[in-house]
Formats: structure tokens, C-alpha cells, sequence
């Protein structure tokens, strides 16, 4: 199959194509991101019903094992890998979509109408492992030695578990006090080269690329999201939601914006299902971002930034680095100031006809309770998708009759702090002078409730809640 793929320029006015077992993170000759593209017409057009039929098995051994993978159980539609023994697999994918009727009747939506993709159930906690799995199985086509992340906490720890099962060696870069102590553990934990730079996210991966660029040497494997195999694997998570659907395209995809590689990887899905006669219409694309850290809401919403047919403005974007406009929020997942796939981003939008939103700290933490208090517990970052659904219903532009799906990109237990913090007022990363400061007393708080040790005071107390 991997005749039939090959990488592509996205910038109209270049398109030049590159073989697909070529290590490229841009376009060598105008600088531009790159795509993964096939050739549709002479592969088989998959049919939802193949897809349907595998999603029982649960073999460890040939089609099984891939079977077995919320990613490669789609294979048909990530065709780059040429052979089965390529693909690097933990069984990544395997995630729900939950029907969140009472989330829903609090937040303005008919009940049966709001859903929540919840990839904290991927075997590191968050959705990366989509895109891991498939950026790993193209180092191992390509015989990378070393592979590397820069990250604010959930790439570095997919990378290390993939890391780890690929027998290959993995270097995090992590900014100075710029990641929850829950995803670093996994890192330390899964025995990754840890490299804490001093500065942020976007310092990291400058470092990173630079490295990768001028060190060949090294022999590095660039695991960011700028990597374009990365998002062939998350195109997956929207496979997921049509199945878990009957293959019914919702009408909204609600998603957090960080380095925005998810909205990226979900328009070009969306796109290539049409395409190939699978879906009939595109859903609406939303994207959330944190106040703290809105790049994309300052240039989409106040600039009136546009994908433009490719010929976006790029000068609107330099103008806004250049300011190197310091980011800081809760949701340290999108705690990103220069994401990387800002054109893919735009692309989605104007594929997807899609809306850009900003939500505050705590609104962020104010929606990650009640997501947990309906029963599924997130990491910050996912619940501004929440809170954007939310924002998205207020103003009008979503009707409580749509049908919605909000994508939570992390579990709850990535980030315990924010979460102890938000309900108890107890700083329990006190010793990180950079962690943010969050109103203890949110709406949706549940504190502990002190009692004596005194059996009938406990009773009292019991009753009365």
C-alpha cells in the first residue's frame, strides 16, 4: 500500500509531492506543512460494514492484534505503512463516546443530543496515543534510532510508553514548571530521557527542531504534531464517533485548541470520507481555546485570519509571534502560544465551516466538575470543550437540538492537582512558583466535610446531604 501514499505540500502554489518513507516535517522546498496523501483510485474503497466486524476481536497475534487497535482496526484509511509488521501497537483507541444526558440538561442541550469522546481511556491517558501509534510505525519504517517530543505533558508520555515497546530511545523536552506532575511521572516512570529547558512549550520544540535539523547525526525522529503521520492516526477519533454512531455524521465536533493538531487531523478525515463516498455532509467544527493561551481566537476571531484557499496571510501570524506573548492557564495541555498547525487549523475551519471560541480558567474548571460530577472525570484542557459547547449554546449558534460531540482529550488523573485545588482550595503544587492560582470556591466545588469522631455526628452530618 505504501506505493500509493505519498507527502504533500498544503500551499496551493507549491503541492509538491515527497515519497512517503522520506523524514520530512516540512516542506523542503517552501518551507509549508505537509499532508499524508494516497492515491484513492487504486485502493479499495473500504466499507463501514469490514470495519464493524473487527471491532470484536480480540486476538494478540496477526490481523488481531491490529483488530484489536481503535487506530488500525481503519487501516483502509490510513494506508502509508506498507506492510502489517510495521505497525507499532499497544491497543490504543479503544475509547467510548458517552451519551451525556445529564450533563446536558445542565449545560442548555436536549437530553440525548450532547455526547463526550473520551480518550482518557487510551492506555496513557489521552488522545495522543492515536497519533503515536502511527508516527511510531513510520520511524520504524524508516529506521529511526532516537525519537523525541518537546511537550506540556501527555505527548511525553505516549511517546515514552510507545518508546519503551518499540525498543527505541525517547528524549522529552519539558518547559521549567510547564507540566502536571501525573503526565511527567509516566515519562520519568517509563525510563525517557527528561530534558526540563528553561522556557515553555514553544522554546522546547524551537530546540527540538533545531536539533533535528542541524544534529542528522542523532538520528532523531520528530514526534510532534507537526509530524504529519502523527495525524493520520488521530483522524481515528472521528472513525470512533461515526461507529459508535451507526456512521451518522453529529452536527457539531466540539474540540480543545491547543498546538491544534486534533482539528488538523479532523477536517482532513472529514474530508477524505467524503471523498471516498462514505458520508454524505460535514459536521461544524468548534474550537475551544484558553483564554490564558488563545493565539488561534486572537487571529481567527479578532483579525479575521482565513485559510483562504492556502493563501492565508501569513504576516498576521509572524506579527503575533513576534510579540512572543507569554501563555498561562490551568488547562496546561493548550498551554501553547505558537501552535504549529495553525493552517491545518484553518484549513478544518473552512472545510467544516467552523467557529473559534476562548473560555476563561474557571470556566475551564467549572465544566471539568461537572463533566466528573455526571460520571466522567477530565484532565482541564478537555473541559473547555464542554465549556465551549456551553458558550456555543448561549450565544445561539448551537441549537439545544443539535446533535454534539465534545472531545475529552485527557483523564482526570492527569492532572489531580488542578483538580484538588478546585475543590478543597489546597495548593498541592505550591513548590512550582509558576503554577497557576485558581478560585478554590467554583460553583461546582465539593469540598471535604470535616467530622468529629463521633458516630452520631457523622450520621448528622450524612442526613443532611
Amino acid at each position: 500500500m505504501a506505493d500509493t501514499a505519498y507527502q504533500q505540500c498544503i500551499h496551493p502554489d507549491c503541492a509538491a509531492t515527497f515519497e512517503v518513507d522520506r523524514v520530512l516535517t516540512a516542506c523542503p522546498k517552501c518551507g509549508a506543512l505537509l499532508d499524508v496523501q494516497y492515491d484513492w483510485d487504486r485502493l479499495p474503497v473500504p466499507r463501514w460494514a469490514d470495519f464493524e466486524q473487527r471491532w470484536a476481536s480480540k486476538g494478540a497475534q496477526g490481523r488481531g492484534r491490529l483488530d484489536f487497535s481503535g487506530v488500525w482496526r481503519f487501516r483502509e484509511l490510513l494506508p502509508f505503512y506498507g506492510n502489517d509488521d510495521r505497525i507499532v501497537t499497544i491497543g490504543e483507541g479503544r475509547t467510548n463516546l458517552q451519551d451525556a444526558r445529564e450533563l446536558a440538561r445542565q449545560i442548555g442541550f436536549d437530553p440525548g443530543n450532547l455526547f463526550l469522546q473520551y480518550e482518557g481511556l487510551n492506555p496513557t491517558g489521552s488522545f495522543k496515543d492515536n497519533g503515536m501509534t502511527a508516527a511510531f510505525t513510520h520511524a520504524r519504517m524508516v529506521g529511526a534510532r532516537r525519537v523525541a517530543c518537546a511537550s506540556t505533558g501527555n505527548t511525553s508520555a505516549s511517546l515514552a510508553m510507545f518508546a519503551a515497546h518499540a525498543g527505541l530511545q525517547g528524549i522529552v523536552f519539558i518547559g521549567s514548571g510547564k507540566i502536571a506532575y501525573g503526565k511527567l511521572s509516566q515519562a520519568l516512570d517509563y525510563g525517557t530521557l527528561t530534558l526540563q529547558v528553561e522556557g515553555d512549550f514553544d522554546a522546547c520544540l524551537r530546540n527540538l527542531r533545531d536539533i533535528v535539523s542541524e544534529h542528522p547525526e542523532l538520528g532523531i525522529y520528530l514526534m510532534n504534531s507537526i509530524n504529519p503521520f502523527r495525524l493520520e492516526g488521530q483522524k481515528s477519533i472521528m472513525y470512533r464517533i461515526l461507529e459508535a454512531r451507526d456512521w451518522r455524521v453529529p452536527d457539531w465536533i466540539v474540540v480543545p485548541g491547543g498546538n491544534l493538531g486534533n482539528s488538523a487531523a479532523f477536517g482532513k478525515a472529514f474530508g477524505e470520507l467524503r471523498q471516498l463516498g462514505l458520508i454524505g455532509r460535514l459536521p461544524r467544527l468548534a474550537v475551544i481555546q484558553a483564554a490564558g493561551a488563545d493565539p488561534l481566537y486572537t487571529l481567527y476571531h479578532e483579525q479575521g485570519l482565513r485559510w483562504n484557499g492556502g493563501r492565508w496571510d501569513h504576516s498576521l501570524r509572524d506579527d503575533l509571534w513576534a510579540k512572543n506573548i507569554a501563555v498561562r492557564t490551568v488547562a496546561s495541555a493548550i498551554e501553547i502560544g505558537k501552535p504549529v498547525n495553525l493552517p491545518k487549523c484553518l484549513r478544518s475551519l473552512e472545510l467544516m465551516d467552523g467557529v473559534v471560541r476562548e473560555v476563561d480558567d474557571e470556566t475551564i474548571l467549572e465544566h471539568k466538575a461537572l463533566v466528573g460530577r455526571y460520571g466522567f472525570g477530565c484532565e482541564p484542557a478537555s473541559a473547555a470543550s464542554v465549556a465551549g459547547a456551553r458558550l456555543l449554546r448561549e450565544e445561539g449558534v448551537i441549537d439545544a437540538d443539535a446533535e454534539v460531540v465534545c472531545i475529552l482529550t485527557g483523564h482526570q488523573l492527569k492532572d489531580p492537582d488542578a483538580t484538588v485545588r478546585y475543590h478543597t482550595g489546597i495548593d498541592m503544587m505550591a513548590a512550582q512558583e509558576t503554577a497557576p492560582r485558581c478560585d478554590p470556591a467554583g460553583r461546582a466545588s465539593n469540598r471535604p466535610i470535616p467530622v468529629p469522631d463521633d458516630l452520631a455526628a457523622i450520621v448528622r452530618v450524612i442526613e443532611a446531604h
